[in-house]
């Protein structure tokens, strides 16, 4: 396994770890709202209101949430692709070092 095959998979692990946060997080969010709104002694207009309103704040944040993961996932690929890069660089580097060794 080369340098370069261990940063894909590390990349992979991270990636899946965020996407499963963004997904408990989600699903977190909507059961504490939803036995929030359901146990709260209100008429029915009242509760329809809450509702609707907890249901759009709640769409807020899972946006802002998942724009954050996006965003940190975007930032570890970026910092994954470099290493990548300086580990070709590396390597480019050692067989031209080789192949002059070798020449000589």
């Amino acid at each position: 396994m080369n340098l370069k095959d261990l940063f894909q998979k590390r990349k992979s692990s991270k990636k899946q770890t965020a996407k499963n946060v963004a997904i408990g997080a989600g699903i977190g969010t909507a059961v504490g709202v939803a036995a929030g709104v359901l146990l709260a002694p209100k008429s029915g207009k009242e509760t329809r209101e809450d509702i609707a309103n907890t249901t759009k704040k709640t769409l807020e944040n899972v946006k802002e949430g998942l724009n954050v993961a996006k965003e940190k996932i975007e930032e570890i690929v970026k910092k994954e692709n470099c290493s990548c890069d300086a580990a070709a660089t590396e390597d480019s580097v050692t067989e031209k070092a080789e192949d002059a060794v070798d020449a000589e």
